[in-house]
């Protein structure tokens, strides 16, 4: 299974790198993360909001795979403990198809993305800053892997 973490955003800090790469390179052969980046639009001080996420909203659907279970990371999305990730992972796998998770901009997504949203989860009720939320989620997927795969990286 290949999981596409597709996010608004590009040029993070070398650390968002460094820690997304980390994680994702601990995943072993039954599941591949990929990070695919879509380009934010200029916010300025008027800016048009309902523009902006609707052209950033094109952007993630054609950056989608075909083919895809869409989930969005989202504040209104079911929250979930690891374990409980790790049993959605399992499904996911179960399923035999690929997995694109959607991170929005600032201001989240347009209605029609979030129209598209097959499953939805939030990662806190926190604000998290969108460079976080890429090694976070790569984390916490390695995580569920671990739990999945009875790997000694999970401990509760």
């Amino acid at each position: 299974m290949i999981v596409y973490l597709i996010a608004v955003g590009s040029n993070m800090p070398a650390w968002v790198k460094t820690g997304f790469d980390d994680y994702a390179g601990r995943l072993r052969h039954d599941v591949e993360l990929k990070l695919i980046e879509v380009p934010a639009l200029v916010r300025k001080k008027n800016a048009d909001v309902k523009r902006i996420l609707k052209e950033e909203g094109d952007k993630l659907l054609k950056a989608i795979p075909k083919n895809c279970l869409i989930v969005g990371l989202d504040v209104i999305g079911k929250e979930m403990t690891t374990p409980e990730l790790s049993k959605r992972m399992e499904s996911w796998m179960q399923s035999g198809q690929d997995v694109a998770l959607l991170i929005g901009g600032p201001e989240g997504f347009s209605p029609e993305i979030k129209a598209l949203f097959q499953q939805s989860i939030s990662l806190s009720k926190l604000t998290l800053p969108h460079p976080m939320v890429r090694v976070l989620m790569a984390e916490q997927l390695f995580r569920a892997w671990s739990i999945i795969n009875n790997h000694p990286y999970h401990r509760e």
